[in-house]
């Protein structure tokens, strides 16, 4: 008798805060060749801001609707200051972004099977989530240290995703990928005047994250990588623009998608 091993098809939408939404576009050109709400994958894995929007449309939201939404976000909305023991930000606010989302659905809800990844910030550990308080797993991975305040969840410290996995192809080989295809949305390394520590840190921030990108990518068999170099993570407002990118990209590597899958 003759067997023959299952294929696992996995989309893989890496972080980057704004940068992040160009995976909407890659989303949108998938629909496009293989029809609406029936992109060929059979789990996503998302990161970051790549986990906001890979649960949201697991749990249905269509493409359009998630492009209206991102349409409104905006970097104030998103932040309440203060002085707190694990960041600057409360997150209060994002948590409130990620309710409207989910609309108080979890993992049991999911049309498409969906994973999301977080970081504990006292072990170093790199962890998985498909089951557990979706909300609170969310904002932890959409929270980068030391700027939003961690999440406490089954006493263990959460933050972002993307500090260990910025394009979580790892996580898709854990859940038995054999064809990952992964949107790697990039760092926003600058060439400028190194003039304060500020510019200098966020620069060698910029810097280690390009490089985990690319090593991270190395795992898919399809990376899609938008133009994005004039584009800041806190660049919101230009949603429309990193959209079309995503779009831009995914259209390229189209044919090879098409042909693998």
């Amino acid at each position: 008798m003759r067997f023959f091993k299952k294929r696992m098809n996995i989309l893989v939408l890496g972080g980057g805060s704004a940068r992040g939404l160009c995976s909407i576009g890659v989303l949108k050109v998938l629909e496009k060749y293989f029809g609406k709400g029936k992109i060929p994958f059979d789990m996503i894995v998302g990161s970051s801001i790549g986990s906001l929007i890979g649960a949201s449309y697991c749990l249905g939201m269509s493409v359009e609707e998630l492009e209206r939404r991102v349409g409104e976000f905006s970097w104030p909305k998103m932040v309440d200051f203060g002085i707190y023991s694990t960041g600057m930000i409360k997150g209060e606010r994002l948590e409130g972004i990620i309710r409207d989302c989910v609309d108080g659905r979890g993992f049991s809800d999911m049309r498409v099977p969906f994973a999301l990844t977080t970081t504990d910030i006292e072990t170093g550990e790199e962890l998985t989530h498909d089951s557990g308080d979706l909300i609170k797993l969310l904002r932890a991975s959409c929270s980068w240290p030391g700027i939003f305040t961690a999440v406490e969840n089954d006493g263990r410290l959460l933050v972002d995703g993307g500090v260990r996995n910025s394009i979580p192809t790892k996580a898709a080989k854990k859940y038995g990928a054999t064809f990952i295809l992964a949107v790697n949305p990039g760092f926003a390394v600058k060439n400028q005047k190194m003039n304060n520590v500020l510019r200098v840190t966020v620069q060698a921030v910029q810097i280690m994250g390009e490089e985990l990108n690319a090593y991270q990518s190395r795992q898919a068999d399809i990376i899609i990588k938008p133009d994005l170099k004039d584009i800041d993570q806190f660049d919101f407002d230009r949603s429309g623009y990193i959209i079309k990118m995503g779009e831009a990209a995914a259209e390229d590597m189209i044919q090879r998608i098409r042909k693998r899958l």
